[in-house]
């Protein structure tokens, strides 16, 4: 699975194999960290800066205008690439659906429109037979280090749930993806086993039930948060401790509060507007 939601610094040998220097997405100029698959014909062996359109990411080395928005989620593809380094597949776009991180700005004058950008996306495959919720996660560069990535992830099980599927993101993860994942589940977990009232302690399988997670990844969240209690159930299961999950949390200032509120979740389809074609 590819995911960057926060800074991280290319190895030297990527960075020196870069085929677009820069991208001017709208009005932001940002550096890239490896290469993609933009055509040779436009980009050559190496291009100091690429303008990508901020609604289609249709992409020109000449600036503004870009004409009509075509091709959206491929042109998303490739210019996500720029910021992943273990993502090949960009041209097989129709599998799979594509949940886009929006910032809304007020209008500069009453009676304007909003200005919307996007800031980042995930993307999920129609039909998985893993049962993953999520296959390439992205928070473009400016908007890094804001904890917008988590709302990504939560958006990803939200819609597991509504779909009554418990699942997870793609495996293998990349080594950012699993320490980012290891922070949103562990207070996805400690906000589960907390909010069950009448129970002391449950096991594995009640917590993973409770956080519509795979039992596998719950496990390697409690290993991680060392809360395992040491007795088993008559069944064999293993027992998690409430009380240590509250000291665990009191301990590391860990935000319990929900990432996406499901009770304001509204599953929408919304798009500038433009002709969208592949997706």
């Amino acid at each position: 699975m590819a995911m960057a939601n926060q800074a991280k610094k290319p190895t030297a040998a990527a960075s020196a194999a870069r085929n677009v220097l820069n991208v001017v997405l709208g009005d932001i100029l940002f550096k890239t960290w490896y290469p993609s698959f933009y055509p040779e014909e436009l980009v050559g062996r190496e291009i100091e800066r690429l303008y990508v359109c901020q609604w289609c990411f249709k992409y020109t080395k000449e600036g503004p205008p870009f004409g009509a928005h075509v091709l959206f989620t491929q042109n998303l593809s490739l210019f996500a690439k720029l910021f992943l380094d273990n993502k090949s597949v960009f041209f097989d776009v129709a599998s799979f659906n594509y949940y886009l991180l929006v910032q809304q700005h007020p209008p500069p004058r009453p009676h304007q429109q909003h200005h919307r950008q996007i800031i980042g996306f995930f993307s999920k495959e129609k039909m998985s037979w893993d049962n993953n919720n999520l296959a390439c996660i992205l928070v473009f560069p400016p908007w890094q280090r804001r904890g917008l990535g988590k709302i990504l992830m939560g958006v990803s099980y939200e819609l597991s749930k509504r779909e009554g599927r418990i699942g997870g993101p793609e495996k293998p993860l990349s080594e950012l993806g699993r320490r980012g994942y290891l922070r949103f589940w562990e207070a996805r977990v400690a906000r589960a086993i907390l909010g069950m009232k009448a129970k002391s302690s449950m096991t594995v399988a009640e917590v993973a039930q409770g956080c519509w997670m795979l039992v596998d990844d719950v496990v390697v969240v409690l290993k991680e948060m060392e809360v395992l209690a040491v007795r088993t159930k008559g069944d064999g299961s293993v027992v998690v401790s409430k009380a240590r999950v509250r000291e665990w949390a009191e301990a590391n200032d860990v935000d319990l509060t929900p990432p996406v509120d499901e009770e304001c979740f509204v599953v929408d389809e919304w798009l500038p507007q433009m002709e969208v074609e592949a997706g």
